[in-house]
């Protein structure tokens, strides 16, 4: 076994290798810098971000990823927590709630697209 640390993002790690017979090559040293002290986790990501504006409330897409399906049309009343849409995110499927009770004023995305963070999804009167 042989022992390395390697550096990933500002994260030190100690890793332990097995060298299987056969070939052999000459391994030169390399001087290994300290590591950083890592970074501070990052916070979780916040729920549906929701924006009152003079038209009503924007709900914007809170992370990156594809729509899966939309819930609600135009003109259907909905309740504060009632699903929206599906979002599609790293193989996860995430629920976009409604933030307030209201109706649907505008619906910006379709089915199939794909949106990134901050986009506007819905708009609620």
């Amino acid at each position: 076994m042989r022992k390395f640390k390697i550096n990933v993002n500002g994260t030190s790690y100690n890793v332990e290798v097995e060298e299987l017979g056969g070939f052999s090559a000459p391994v030169a040293a390399v001087p290994v810098a300290a590591a950083p002290s890592p970074a501070p986790a990052a916070a979780p990501a916040a729920p549906v971000a929701a924006a009152p504006v003079a038209d009503g409330t924007q709900v914007n897409a809170p992370m990156p990823g594809n729509i899966l399906d939309v819930k609600v049309s135009v003109g259907d009343t909905v309740a504060e927590g009632d699903v929206l849409m599906i979002l599609e995110a790293m193989k996860m499927e995430n629920e976009i709630l409604a933030p307030a009770a209201g109706k649907v004023a505008s619906v910006q995305v379709a089915k199939g697209a794909s949106v990134n963070s901050g986009d506007v999804l819905v708009v609620l009167a």
